[in-house]
């Protein structure tokens, strides 16, 4: 049963030990009138980090001037109970595992270059995160059941896919690339942003701008022309290729598509010219492994330095606070990419799949946005990756090793790298990596 409902609306974090996220979070949030009393409930199981995370939002709510509250505990049932929203970004791994994400591909020449979305690295990312996902969905059912729940973790299509596939939950995933590059292209040819429309759909990550257009036109023919200069075509090798190309242009950072697809790693010369001048690249180096000491060092560090100046109260583009105003605040609808299964959504992706549509956030609720067909260059392309996470989705459900096998092998950069044996290979020393983080499989 879940509990009896104040009117203070509550939302509670899950995974909170991510300082800045979660500011910056909880800053949108106390933006909005309707939630200038509401209930911020931190939860993580770092007690270190969630005391930080919880004096960086009491400080957001002094210079907010509202009349929130902030609540944390490390008992994720205490901080979900009636809960009106949930925002979750877990990560769960260790530092050695982490690190094997990447270089065991590297082992057998695959350069992986962030590893979290899909191919092998995130499929076993997906697998060591599934059973802390099904643990908070089926808590969400009985301690918040009506709940608006948004995933932040990654990988997202698979992990979102696998929590739709287990309950009836409110549930959606969200990814800020969507907006992120609907602004990078307009500040590319010149067009305030607000005069910018879009369609937007595909696969997380792999999703495409079906329509762009700036004052009603389309302004692809303003982004070829721009791309004429080099800083520009040279600031994302990969996915201004893969625009000039294929005729569409893709979400997701050059960094991270450069693994998703077979064309930019397989080769030395290849990394030399699409992956290793750019920002944010690994051209196929080891990743050595993090440790907890260094990272909560620069977690202090930074939390020190937003202590001690004013906080920024301008509200992000992050999704996030504008969907819960949406369904629980003041009702304004609106509008926004989210993860849902394909039911009739996008009409030349699998049906059931994990796809990324509009998504129209109101007082009723979610609901999803009927796209149509893809343009069949495009359906090709996400068609491998969304059969492969479907996959391993099911095999991850069902206990069934052959499963991720298969989704393995048509991983399109292990395909093109590796044989069959090869990769079988490769995912078997991924499976020793991960004993004791995958009990589907025992």
């Amino acid at each position: 049963m879940a509990e009896t409902k104040s009117s203070r609306k509550k939302i509670t974090f899950i995974g909170s030990g991510s300082v800045t996220f979660t500011r910056n979070l909880a800053r949108d949030i106390l933006s909005f009138p309707a939630f200038a009393d509401c209930e911020i409930a931190l939860m993580d199981i770092d007690a270190e980090n969630l005391e930080l995370s919880r004096k960086a939002v009491e400080k957001i709510i002094t210079d907010s001037k509202t009349n929130a509250i902030v609540t944390a505990t490390t008992d994720r049932k205490e901080a979900l109970k009636g809960a009106d929203g949930v925002l979750c970004t877990i990560e769960c791994s260790d530092d050695r595992t982490t690190a094997s994400d990447v270089n065991i591909p590297l082992k057998y020449n695959i350069s992986v270059n962030i590893g979290d979305t899909r191919g092998p690295s995130a499929i076993f990312r997906f697998m060591r995160t599934l059973p802390f996902m099904i643990e908070i969905v089926r808590d969400i059912e009985k301690y918040c059941p009506d709940a608006v729940f948004l995933n932040y973790t990654n990988p997202m299509a698979m992990l979102c896919r696998a929590m739709q596939g287990i309950s009836d939950i409110k549930v959606t995933g969200l990814c800020h690339s969507v907006q992120g590059t609907a602004g990078m292209l307009a500040e590319w040819i010149g067009a305030p942003k607000k005069e910018i429309t879009y369609l937007c759909a595909g696969i997380n990550h792999q999703a495409f701008y079906l329509k762009y257009e700036w004052n009603g036109k389309d302004a692809y023919p303003l982004i070829r022309k721009a791309m004429e200069k080099p800083e520009i075509l040279n600031a994302e090798q990969v996915r201004n290729d893969m625009f000039l190309h294929l005729g569409y242009y893709v979400t997701e950072s050059s960094g991270h598509n450069s693994e998703y697809v077979a064309w930019y790693r397989k080769r030395q010369d290849l990394l030399e010219k699409y992956c290793t001048h750019g920002t944010g690249w690994n051209p196929g180096h080891q990743r050595k492994p993090a440790t907890k000491a260094h990272r909560n060092e620069n977690r202090r560090k930074e939390f020190d330095n937003f202590i001690a100046n004013p906080v920024d109260l301008r509200r992000s583009e992050e999704f996030a606070s504008y969907i819960f105003n949406a369904v629980f605040g003041d009702n304004t609808m609106f509008e926004f990419n989210g993860n849902v299964r394909n039911y009739n959504l996008i009409d030349n992706l699998p049906y059931g799949a994990c796809v990324e549509v509009p998504v129209v956030a109101s007082k009723g609720g979610l609901k999803s946005t009927h796209v149509g067909n893809m343009p069949p260059q495009l359906a090709a392309l996400c068609n491998i990756s969304s059969r492969c996470e479907e996959m391993a989705v099911e095999g991850a459900l069902k206990g069934d090793k052959e499963m991720i096998y298969h989704a393995c092998y048509f991983d399109p950069l292990s395909s093109a790298v590796l044989s069959m044996e090869e990769i079988r290979n490769m995912v078997d020393d991924m499976f020793v990596e991960h004993e004791g983080w995958l009990p589907m499989f025992k």
